[in-house]
């Protein structure tokens, strides 16, 4: 339990935000649309990481840290600005698929941070692994969504 650092609390605190960020966003896309392969999509995401941050969240408890709840400025602006872009884009499925690939992509790399971590247990690391694993799936399957939309 010495290696679980309040750094490492911190950075998995600032993914589970995030994370709770990212299924409300993706909720909301879901509300957006009515094409029924992304809706589909954006519901599995909203679901996956509702899955995701209750992973974290017990991670984060498993080693004694507090667990944040909250909802960050950065995500709303970037909920703002999928709003945008539906409402003036002449193609709103395909506006808020590129902005969801936009942020799985910045997610990857905020895990890709934590995972360097070397203070990093490893429970926290498995999990961390097994969630990003299954966003790059996710954005390598999207291809033929981008095709749909």
């Amino acid at each position: 339990m010495s290696t679980y650092t309040e750094k490492v609390g911190n950075k998995l605190n600032d993914i589970l935000e995030k994370t709770y960020d990212a299924e409300k966003g993706f909720k909301k896309a879901a509300n957006n649309t009515d094409n029924v392969a992304l809706k589909t999509y954006f519901e599995n995401k909203a679901k996956q990481r509702y899955d995701f941050g209750h992973e974290l969240k017990n991670e984060i408890a498993s080693f004694g840290q507090d667990v944040d709840k909250g909802d960050s400025l950065t995500s709303k602006a970037h909920r703002t600005w999928m709003d945008i872009k539906a409402m003036f884009s002449s193609d709103d499925a395909e506006a808020m698929l590129e902005e969801a690939i936009r942020g799985e992509k910045a997610t990857l790399d905020e895990y890709e941070d934590v995972l360097t971590e070397t203070s990093l247990p490893s429970s926290t690391s498995a999990v961390l692994k097994s969630q990003k694993n299954a966003i790059e799936k996710g954005l390598s399957n999207i291809k033929t969504l981008e095709d749909l939309a």
